[in-house]
């Protein structure tokens, strides 16, 4: 039996990138006849564990403690372990597209002599072969990839992938004893980036701005109105590298892919190295002075006025409303 894993980290939990994962893996295990195993490297609370039990038909939990703080030479190792105490026989291994994951796909690939893909936005079985969609070219293009080795490790596109649905009867749970080698490498740091709400990958609504807002302040007239609809900011990396945000809060081809139901994108030209990051939002909608911006030709709404004129008016409208 060919079956589809999904590799989940502990310490994040059943968070919206590992439900997407979960229901791309388990349309996959339906269309070749196989079983949904999600694999848990590294301790996770009860409810992430009950969650993963009730979309996959097997969860085998490797739970050694110096997973807790993610190492990727031991995530490896794990990762290696579950696989094989799942069978072994595995047509696909699905990722989130979390920095960790990002890192593990394609080493995890070359120890298990399949093929990788990064940023998948679809997935399908043809034949023997998997098939990988992704943008290209900044989103104005899409690329099919035919991976010919098994089994195929892919990390997917943020939200990019509905949720599983819920299986009439509880996966069964298996905790797997790991035999983990001291990490190669010794990681000396962590520097930790204080956030508010969900991460940027999971957020559905996003307000983001870039180089036209001219400094750090008008940030926070952007927060009102994220604040007035429950979104999160975002910003694009020239405003990032500026230092008028914190880096974390890159969209883009060196920074988060994200897919939210919405993208507004405030004083962002569109240069297609923005867009590769956000190209598969649901509705994208932009407010810029430039009628030429390229933003314009990705976007469903447009208005071509200076932010300063848009946005209060806004905020205090939809303020009104949720009022």
């Amino acid at each position: 039996m060919a079956n589809v894993a999904v590799c989940v980290l502990g310490s994040f939990g059943y968070d919206r990138a590992a439900q997407g994962a979960a229901g791309a893996g388990r349309a996959l295990a339906e269309s070749v006849g196989g079983e949904l195993h999600a694999l848990v490297i590294g301790p996770a609370d009860d409810g992430a564990v009950a969650s993963l039990s009730a979309v996959a038909d097997r969860v085998l939990l490797g739970g050694n403690e110096e997973l807790r703080d993610v190492q990727p030479e031991q995530a490896l190792q794990a990762a290696e372990q579950l696989l094989e105490a799942g069978g072994g026989d595995y047509v696909a291994v699905l990722l989130g597209n979390d920095t960790y994951s990002q890192e593990i796909a394609p080493r995890l690939a070359h120890r298990l002599g399949g093929s990788s893909m990064a940023d998948a936005a679809a997935i399908r079985m043809d034949g023997d072969h998997l098939l990988a969609q992704r943008t290209a070219y900044g989103g104005k293009a899409i690329s099919i990839y035919r991976l010919k080795k098994q089994p195929s490790v892919v990390w997917l596109r943020a939200r990019g992938f509905e949720p599983a649905p819920e299986q009439a009867s509880a996966g069964e749970v298996t905790s797997v004893d790991l035999a983990l080698d001291a990490p190669r490498i010794r990681i000396t740091g962590r520097e930790v980036t204080e956030q508010e709400g969900v991460r940027l990958e999971d957020a559905p609504v996003i307000v983001s701005g870039g180089r036209g807002l001219g400094g750090p302040e008008p940030f926070q007239e952007l927060k009102k109105l994220a604040d007035a609809i429950g979104a999160e900011q975002g910003a694009s990396r020239a405003a990032c590298d500026a230092g008028w945000v914190p880096p974390n809060w890159q969209v883009g081809q060196t920074g988060k892919k994200v897919a939210p139901e919405l993208y507004i994108a405030i004083a962002i030209s569109g240069a297609s190295q923005h867009l590769l990051g956000m190209g598969d939002s649901k509705v994208v909608a932009a407010i810029n002075t430039d009628a030429d911006a390229p933003i314009f030709k990705h976007c469903s709404f447009g208005i071509v006025e200076d932010y300063k004129q848009v946005v209060p008016l806004l905020t205090e409208k939809l303020e009104a409303m949720a009022g």
